[in-house]
């Protein structure tokens, strides 16, 4: 197959995160080629402040090296900028006369430094604070000269002042506004951020406004509107940054404020998306790295036909990278009338905290001084969850232990670093499995903490928690059986990328150590491969010829038939029938199970076409890990409530779920009402009526030690509830593991992740979509095997 051209314009963040995702998702489908202004590889341009800071070094920048670029066949050509697109020929050009083609082109251009538009802007010792270079002129200036003026009280502006503070000159802010990070924190906070920062030998000149650089030929001072005037050897402009839309206006495609793109990505014109901070969302340009990776990865999966919800707009979290200081925001916390704020000022410690709550979910948030819930915060405001009054009680609790009680609470599925989204869990499995000790193996490892560098000290705390005596969450990375060290997972990977088709196959190209396997690998590697070839299937237990024509095979070499009665719900006719075939065949052993079903045992395998054709109705073959025959609730010795909703959906359900196969087995109930007379609560789904729907649990077990289900959600309509029944199920077959139950797996992976999924809708219809082709493809080749 040909493969189809990609263009990159701009190998920043946002371009090199767009080809990382579309790699990821398809990495035979594009031929690609990068073009980036700057002399560089891809770095990260945010921890550009760290370096000043001497925190880390110009090569710790680097986010793809070259070999990554090879690696993946990349054609990429630094220092060389694109000039001209022709939209209609799908052609670039660039400064260098250099021609390439595309079938898709990505626009990555990012962003140019705001240079106020004053007298004496373009004087010597005048400079942004925005690439490679712009910081080592910094670095070169400070050797020679004293006194510096940062034009900007921004987060770009702070760190910047801070990190020439650290090269040692004197530095002065100049804002227009009367207090700092007005977009990032309220009053409050602005303030004792400006008192931290003075105490570290910062000096601010707030509510000036600029009107021109002095100096003969370089920069001698900054002269203001007020006729003050503040000396400078060293001008940094930190006021603001502007999209990079030039290429795209001369190209005649769409822009406003920036490129406009719609949900996909899309730009005006065809096969040309735009990402990052040159695009404009909803009338909504960013600047930070969430959004940019975010949009990365929804127009990675458009151009590789991969169908998604569409990008809906991000949540911003500020992070202030500067030393000493702590600061944090997420989410809307100013300006609005209809919210209610819960605040907290350790005037001691210098700490403040600030919730902000819409409808009793949290909507923002400002932390000054001790920043540890930050985490957790955002990880609220984005699950747009109801919060308890006990829950908002101890969000601002004390998190000065030692080993960190809030990373401690943090569920393994919670994410630390949101910029790449990486969860507690994997940080803790990482540092585990691969002996990690430091933040930079972490980053190395798992790129948490690789991106803005917001998370740091949250991945520090996670450290210092499984370092301490506390800490006992321990995710060991366990082996299939004792023939193999390999993890299930890995095994299944295995069989896929080398097409092993039989269990032997398998046990002989993976080193088993026992070649004929045990109790715990052969029934594993049995399932797997019928999950991998559905044509592959286990006959020992089950003859399945059509919905009529079926058998689960007893111990003792002879079947048990059994008629399939939807909803535990049978007739006369029906009855009249069984009895009729059991007394015909002698079939002496029959017995109504608590499935509601009756089972014909004993019958022999001569006898079962005579028993099929005078019974002729569907049959229900349920050995071994399928979801298992609905229990209801039927009769009025509970209660006397209307069962015929419940009935009706069990009935929907089962004719879903016929065929279905699962890792283990699966017991589902569905209870008219609160009386739970279906014991719902002890099923791995259960369903249960209520005014407002169907209340939902999951993860029950009635077994030797009884687990109550936890409430997964409650469905509001009939078809809300088979739809999240049938994605749960599709969910745990694609991630649990052989005969882990729905418990385990629950534990494994958390409910809270297992919601995201289900309510996320373009999660919900790829699983249904899976869903109805498993079950398509499995009855047409379990018909054609048999």
């Amino acid at each position: 197959m040909t493969k189809q051209k990609l263009a990159v314009v701009g190998n920043g963040m946002a371009g090199a995160r767009c080809v990382e995702e579309i790699i990821k998702n398809d990495s035979e489908a594009f031929d690609i080629t990068i073009f980036g202004s700057e002399p560089h590889i891809t770095y990260n341009r945010i921890l550009l402040s760290t370096v000043l800071q001497g925190g880390i070094t110009f090569d710790d920048l680097s986010i793809n090296d070259l070999n990554w670029y090879a690696k993946h066949n990349i054609h990429l050509f630094t220092g060389e900028t694109v000039i001209k697109i022709d939209a209609l020929k799908q052609i670039i050009q660039t400064d260098k006369e250099r021609e390439v083609s595309y079938d898709k082109l990505i626009l990555a251009t990012g962003s140019v430094p705001f240079f106020l538009p004053v007298p004496g802007a373009d004087k010597e010792g005048v400079i942004a604070f925005r690439t490679i270079e712009d910081c080592r002129k910094m670095i070169e200036c400070s050797r020679h000269y004293r006194k510096a003026v940062v034009i900007g009280g921004g987060l770009l502006g702070l760190e910047a002042a801070r990190g020439l503070l650290n090269l040692g000159m004197e530095v002065s802010v100049v804002h227009i506004s009367n207090y700092l990070m007005e977009r990032q924190l309220d009053q409050t906070a602005s303030l004792l951020l400006q008192k931290e920062l003075e105490m570290q030998g910062m000096n601010f000149l707030l509510k000036r406004e600029t009107q021109e650089i002095i100096g003969n030929g370089r920069a001698q001072g900054v002269r203001f509107k007020d006729g003050t005037e503040a000396e400078a050897d060293l001008v940094v402009m930190a006021a603001g940054i502007r999209p990079n839309i030039q290429l795209a206006k001369d190209s005649g495609i769409h822009t406003n404020r920036a490129i406009t793109v719609n949900d996909n990505l899309e730009t005006s014109a065809a096969n040309i998306y735009a990402v990052g901070e040159c695009a404009e969302h909803r009338g909504i340009v960013y600047g930070l790295v969430t959004p940019l990776y975010e949009q990365g990865a929804i127009a990675a999966k458009h151009i590789c036909g991969i169908k998604t919800q569409g990008y809906q707009g991000s949540v911003l979290s500020t992070q202030l990278k500067i030393s000493g200081v702590d600061v944090f925001s997420a989410g809307k916390f100013i300006g609005q009338d209809s919210v209610k704020s819960i605040t907290a000022i350790d005037e001691v410690n210098g700490h403040y905290k600030k919730a902000v709550f819409q409808d009793r979910k949290l909507i923002g948030a400002v932390l000054f001084g001790d920043t540890k819930a930050g985490a957790k915060l955002l990880d609220l405001i984005l699950k747009h969850k109801d919060i308890s009054s006990e829950e908002m009680a101890v969000l601002f609790q004390s998190s000065s232990n030692s080993a960190g009680s809030l990373i401690a609470e943090m569920a393994c599925s919670d994410i630390i670093c949101n910029c790449n989204g990486v969860t507690k869990g994997s940080i803790i499995e990482a540092v585990q499995t691969k002996e990690l000790t430091t933040i930079e193996q972490v980053k190395t490892c798992t790129k948490a903490s690789g991106s803005c560098g917001g998370c740091k000290t949250a991945v520090n705390e996670l450290l210092v928690y499984i370092n301490s005596d506390e800490f006992d969450e321990v995710i060991e990375k366990k082996s299939m059986c004792l023939c193999t060290d390999f993890t299930e997972d890995e095994v299944v990977h295995k069989m896929q990328l080398q097409n092993l088709s039989s269990e032997q196959e398998v046990m002989t190209s993976l080193g088993w150590r026992n070649r004929e396997g045990c109790t715990t690998c052969l029934p594993a590697l049995s399932y797997y491969l019928g999950k991998i070839y559905p044509e592959y299937e286990n006959r020992q237990k089950m003859i399945f010829i059509n919905e009529k024509m079926n058998a689960v095979r007893q111990s003792d070499e002879l079947y048990t038939v059994i008629p399939q009665m939807y909803g535990g719900m049978t007739n006369a006719e029906e009855l009249r029938k069984i009895a009729d075939t059991a007394d015909k065949y002698s079939i002496s052993q029959v017995a109504v199970t608590s499935e509601q079903r009756i089972h014909l045992m004993g019958v022999k395998k001569e006898d079962l076409q005579g028993v099929w054709a005078d019974l002729n109705m569907p049959l229900s073959s349920k050995g071994g890990s399928y979801v298992q025959n609905i229990k209801t609730c039927i009769g009025e010795h509970i209660c006397s409530c209307n069962k015929q909703q419940s009935l009706q959906l069990a009935v929907a359900l089962e004719k879903k779920l016929d065929l279905i196969s699962t890792p283990y087995r699966v017991k589902i109930g569905v209870s008219a009402c609160m009386h739970n007379g279906a014991g719902s609560t002890t099923k791995d789904i259960g369903i249960m009526g209520m005014d407002r729907g169907w209340e939902m649990y999951v993860g029950g077990s009635s077994g030797r030690n009884v687990r109550a289900g936890e409430l997964l959600c409650v469905a509001s309509t009939d078809d809300e509830a088979l739809k999240l029944t049938c994605g749960f199920i599709q969910y745990y077959r694609e991630t649990a593991n052989y005969s882990e139950r729905t418990w385990q797996w629950i534990e494994r992976v958390g409910l809270l992740h297992i919601r995201e999924v289900l309510f996320n809708q373009e999660l919900i219809l790829q699983l249904l979509h899976y869903f109805e082709r498993d079950v398509s493809y499995r009855k047409k080749v379990m018909e054609k095997v048999n």
